[in-house]
């Protein structure tokens, strides 16, 4: 199956309702790339998507590949320039391998937003809900109070080429080194995150090498449900804490289980929000500038300088939160 072939793709979402920005004009279009299409978290970022359209009155739309996959990201990027689309928001499988295209699409007169992808080249803004250090530590931090600060653990991040999976791994083992010497990182970080089963099996492996294993620190939002159904099967819940973001939904049952001990995320359907109210402000030519305030967020921290916008707005999710996010929709 070619690239193009294999993309999820989503009708562009047409509102009836045109806000007064766009009264007499064509509405703009603003077509977002996701990671991989399907799954949880890129639903609910799919519906902000579609909400924030309405809202605005403009043509949104998500697409992704059926896997984590640049090449197939490439393929729908060049499919949106031939459609002449106004905004292209991105979240990159491969930031390195999306460059030319993103170049190409700038040449083209398009507004590029890129997100979970810091310093993105290519990218006009980059938007993020929080620093890779900080979301780094926080669950190293989560790991070490699960685990009383001592044993060996695993980190599993989306693909060893998402930018954002490395800074959150490199931070989360700094802090340990720095803070928890009776911890100790076994191995090198596993690039299997985005597929529930990749996650499934890299930690049944690690389990059986490992008797030693007490902790696993797992980016990507398929891989905390892959490594807490490893740990349930092997019996392991009381003795081997599973922490990282996923989308509540998904994670629920291991959650109240004790499988997976929390995570820490930002909420998709407002990330998916965010860049479509984004996309209108630049396919309009309005400046976002620093201390702007944003729907749903408050004021945006914004650098010209790095092309960064950070939406400060995490959430934890455990026992004390998991019941109200998964009524949420999340």
């Amino acid at each position: 199956m070619g690239a193009a072939a294999s993309l999820t793709a989503l009708a562009p979402f047409a509102s009836a309702r045109l806000s007064p920005v766009f009264a007499g004009d064509a509405p703009k279009k603003i077509a977002i790339v996701a990671k991989i299409g399907g799954i949880p978290w890129f639903n609910a970022m799919e519906r902000g998507i579609q909400s924030a359209g309405k809202e605005a009155g403009c043509n949104a739309w998500m697409i992704g590949p059926t896997q984590a996959d640049a090449a197939q990201q490439v393929s729908a990027i060049e499919d949106l320039i031939a459609r002449k689309v106004d905004v292209i928001g991105v979240v990159p499988n491969d930031a390195s391998s999306l460059v030319p295209v993103l170049q190409r699409a700038r040449a083209a007169g398009i507004h590029v937003i890129s997100h979970e992808s810091p310093g993105q080249q290519g990218a006009e803004w980059d938007l993020e809900f929080t620093t890779p250090a900080a979301d780094g530590e926080r669950h190293m931090e989560a790991l070490a109070k699960a685990t009383g600060g001592k044993g060996g653990y695993i980190i599993i991040v989306g693909s060893l080429t998402v930018p954002q999976h490395k800074m959150r791994a490199d931070a989360a083992i700094a802090l340990q080194k720095a803070k928890y010497p009776d911890m100790h990182l076994i191995g090198d970080r596993f690039g299997c995150g985005e597929s529930v089963d990749d996650s499934y099996r890299t930690v049944m492996d690690q389990l059986r090498a490992h008797p030693d294993l007490t902790g696993i620190v797992a980016f990507g939002s398929q891989g905390p449900i892959g490594a807490a159904r490893a740990v349930d099967a092997r019996g392991k819940i009381r003795t081997v804490s599973v922490v990282g973001p996923f989308s509540p939904g998904q994670g629920a049952k291991y959650v109240r289980s004790g499988a997976i001990r929390c995570g820490y995320i930002w909420n998709p359907l407002l990330a998916g929000q965010t860049l479509v109210r984004l996309g209108v402000m630049l396919a309009n030519d309005k400046p976002i500038t620093n201390g702007m305030e944003m729907q749903d967020i408050g004021a945006l921290q914004v650098a010209p300088a790095q092309r960064s916008i950070l939406a400060p707005k995490m959430q934890i999710i455990d026992r004390s939160t998991i019941d109200e996010l998964v009524a949420l929709g999340l």
